[in-house]
């Protein structure tokens, strides 16, 4: 499969974007911040980032007496009555609000309540109305607004959701209590009526800034009136005042950012510029394929005419060589140009194959796929073309169609090792491990000079379990390619997941200066994103990991893992803005629609971060204090 050669995905087990089966080896970067950003969700919270699950659950509700003293629970101010009450009585109100108070969990049409006993409303309610409640007492109030509250919690029990609005509304005339405001919103909840709900959670929000369950509801009615952004605000303001202990609330603002960063990756997908991704993207998908001598009549050594098809055709293969963003470019527009020439004769389907691969990068899917198809059509035993639509098919979420193409690929040459190596991919992206290591084996087996079948078995090994067989295999992978750099990233990133540090960042120094001999106008700045991570994971030295990544973004500045490495490393010393700009350039420079939707997720995560410090100013503290208790983070 046309997969990069490197892991695919990380060596963690995280979630797996379409996109792994052509960028395998950035993937496992991008794997490994995301999964720190999932197993630290308060520390992230805590600088503004949150990892996207759709989860698509509800929001649970309740209306009931809080006996809380504490912010962010049912929200606890006892009325002076109320703590005379003697503790039978407070068991007994405590039951009868459990009985009333059902779960609420919002669809389209309101709440769907479970049944409840009808109570009769409590006898000798005070008539009480606009002219009559001044004539009060101060204490008459409070006792009126006690009495018709505890009466509308009956009748909202009970489902008389109009008769508890009106009862919710006279206590309100007597006493403005958040609580009240809140129970009549849940009332509103239940009839639909969005609106209502957002003015009096917002009635009740003016009256105490951290009422969560105010805040709970707002959020759910802004969502169902799809106002995303608002209701993701909401939500997280929710959560930190909760200090996250609501998991519906927590899912929530997965679930929000999802939409929000769907809805905004959309509209960067269809204006987005097709163009090639990162040089960095660009080699690791090349390289996965063995490196073969031109068809005959397109060596270095053949004359054509560089206005001819053919002398297009050799052009492209001399700028791949360069293995740079211009050269790469150049390799494009002649393939481009060798196809429009034509007369092609035998190389008709090669001109075909690397101009659907070119388009494929550059994100042309249907291009791509007609190219491939013409190509096999005309040519049926080059495998290679099979193998590239192969990937295209997975990553369009074809899974059958992808492997009918490697049958078709093994039907015309089963001792193609390419074959194995991409259909091992496939099987690893799918999480069939044994299956994979199969096929890298017998990749192998076919071919012992392709490092990348020994990488990546060493990976699969480790995904199984198998730790002390993987490491022997990268072991022997040092011995016998020792001038390989990419030998000592990924093995360098397997001891990082083990947490050895040292001997991971003595890894990844081998690997950049072997990529500096080799390529020094178009090293793979992986190594150089993977050291900073180290070295922030390890010793939190933010100055060394940032000046790696800014080394990374000088030699490749398309590449968009090394951008949001940048703003993950911006996030974790509080430079929110900062860490805002490089997270939405990741999402400008990301090649997918998955892709998109990851690095906005975190932009709005972090947007709305900021969003909450300002409007919840006395939250920052508690933010801090947050990510400081639960010690120093990791970005492995």
């Amino acid at each position: 499969m046309a997969a990069a050669p490197g892991p695919s995905p990380s060596v963690r087990n995280v979630p797996v974007h379409s996109s792994s089966t052509a960028s395998s080896t950035t993937s496992s970067v991008w794997d490994r911040v995301t999964t720190w950003a999932s197993e630290n969700k308060v520390v992230v919270y805590a600088v503004g980032a949150v990892v996207v699950v759709a989860t698509g659950a509800g929001v649970i509700y309740y209306v009931s007496e809080s006996k809380n003293t504490s912010k962010g629970n049912d929200r606890g101010k006892n009325t002076a009555e109320e703590k005379r009450k003697s503790k039978k009585d407070k068991r007994k109100a405590k039951k009868q609000v459990e009985q009333s108070s059902q779960e609420e969990k919002p669809d389209a049409l309101g709440s769907n309540l479970r049944s409840s006993p009808t109570v009769e409303t409590e006898p000798e309610l005070p008539q009480v109305d606009d002219s009559t409640v001044d004539a009060l007492s101060v204490q008459d109030r409070k006792d009126y607004a006690a009495k018709l509250k505890a009466a509308g919690n009956k009748a909202y029990g009970s489902k008389n959701y109009n008769e508890a609005i009106d009862l919710y509304g006279k206590a309100i005339l007597c006493k403005p209590d958040p609580i009240f405001y809140s129970n009549r919103a849940a009332c509103y909840n239940a009839l639909g009526d969005w609106d209502q709900v957002i003015t009096d959670t917002t009635a009740a929000l003016s009256l105490d800034s951290e009422y969560v369950k105010a805040l709970n509801r707002r959020a759910n009615a802004y969502e169902h009136l799809q106002r995303y952004s608002e209701a993701l605000l909401d939500y997280t303001a929710s959560c930190i005042i909760d200090s996250f202990r609501n998991e519906h609330s927590a899912q929530s603002v997965e679930r929000l950012l999802k939409k929000v960063a769907e809805a905004k990756g959309k509209a960067i997908l269809d204006s987005k510029e097709k163009r090639l991704p990162s040089p960095t993207f660009v080699t690791n998908y090349l390289q996965s394929f063995r490196s073969k001598p031109p068809p005959e009549g397109l060596e270095d050594t053949a004359e054509l005419d560089e206005k001819s098809g053919d002398g297009q055709l050799k052009a492209g293969l001399v700028a791949i060589r360069k293995k740079t963003g211009e050269g790469y470019d150049e390799a494009a527009k002649a393939f481009t140009r060798a196809v429009k020439l034509g007369d092609l004769g035998k190389h008709e389907a090669f001109a075909y194959n690397m101009r659907g691969t070119f388009r494929y990068l550059s994100g042309e899917n249907n291009e791509a796929l007609e190219d491939l198809t013409k190509s096999v059509d005309l040519d049926p035993s080059l495998t290679q073309s099979y193998i590239k639509r192969a990937s295209m098919h997975l990553e369009l979420g074809n899974r059958d169609a992808a492997a009918k193409d490697f049958e078709y690929a093994l039907s015309q040459n089963a001792d193609d090792p390419d074959i194995y190596y991409h259909r091992a991919q496939l099987h690893f992206i799918l999480g069939e491990f044994a299956e994979a290591a199969k096929d890298y084996q017998k990749s192998i087996d076919l071919d012992r000079d392709f490092i990348f079948s020994h990488i990546q078995l060493g990976v699969t090994h480790y995904k199984m379990g198998s730790i002390a067989s993987s490491m022997a295999t990268f072991r022997r992978c040092v011995k016998n390619f020792d001038k390989v750099p990419d030998v000592y990233n990924y093995y360098g990133e397997l001891l990082l997941d083990q947490q050895k540090y040292q001997e991971a960042v003595e890894k990844f120094d081998i690997a950049i200066e072997k990529e500096k001999q080799a390529k020094p106008l178009g090293m793979n700045v992986l190594p150089l994103i993977n050291k900073a991570l180290a070295l922030f994971q390890w010793k939190q030295d933010f100055q060394e990991a940032e000046k790696l990544c800014q080394k990374a973004l000088i030699i490749d500045p398309e590449c968009d893992i090394a951008v949001a490495t940048m703003a993950q490393l911006l996030l974790q010393q509080g430079k929110v803005t900062d860490a805002l700009t490089y997270f939405e350039r990741a999402a400008e420079l990301s090649r997918t629609e998955s892709e998109i939707v990851n690095a906005l997720s975190y932009a709005e995560a972090t947007r709305t971060q900021l969003e909450v410090q300002q409007k919840y100013p006395q939250l920052e503290s508690r933010l801090k204090g947050m990510g400081t208790g639960l010690g120093g983070p990791s970005l492995s």
